[in-house]
């Protein structure tokens, strides 16, 4: 509530390399995030919305303050989805069942969602949500939308802004999603679920 700060990595800099390298989150992280904190705490006096919870500035904010809560939100669910330490490459359990149950497969789950995310058009974001009855949906979201302004309960997310893959992937949007499950926490994920 109130002043929002720039958020701490679960990891260091480095941990998630060769996927996304140090250069990329310092960037992404230290600068592009930094200055969507910097925006929403500028633009937050007067604004109605001084002591309003991130989410509910996103689900009822417009121009500037939406823009810059909906990427604070955004980059927050990002960052704290990945790890350069796990093993577990799929998940498990009741997200698991409802993925095979939703999608046919989780193979058929990871084509599709990385096809939504490739077939972005612009900059934006790539999500998996679920909605009320826990029926799990892909969505893309253009710019700084969030599912949540849905009625969905954002799940998983990747970002597809080309700050956060240019400096690794160039052009080839594709590439980078490819690469991002095998940093993705599947703990965080079904704790979400």
């Amino acid at each position: 509530m109130g002043k929002f700060e720039l958020m701490a990595l679960p990891y260091a800099m480095e941990a998630l390399e060769p996927v996304i390298s140090k250069q990329t989150l310092e960037f992404h992280h230290g600068k592009h995030l930094a200055a969507y904190v910097n925006n929403l705490n500028g633009l937050l006096p007067g604004s109605g919305f001084e002591d309003v919870a991130l989410e509910e500035i996103v689900c009822k904010a417009m121009g500037g303050i939406l823009n810059n809560a909906g990427q604070i939100l955004n980059h927050e669910l990002y960052f704290k989805q990945f790890t350069g330490k796990s093993d577990k490459t799929e998940p498990t359990g009741a997200l698991a069942e409802a993925i095979v149950r939703d999608f046919g497969s989780f193979d058929a789950f990871k084509e599709a969602f990385q096809k939504s995310g490739a077939t972005l058009f612009g900059s934006g974001w790539v999500w998996l949500s679920a909605d009320k009855d826990g029926k799990l949906v892909i969505t893309q979201e253009s710019n700084a939308s969030n599912p949540i302004q849905k009625g969905l309960k954002p799940l998983l997310t990747f970002d597809v802004w080309e700050h956060a893959y240019y400096l690794d992937y160039q052009n080839r949007r594709p590439d980078h999603l490819a690469a991002l499950w095998q940093i993705v926490d599947w703990d965080v994920i079904e704790k979400r679920y």
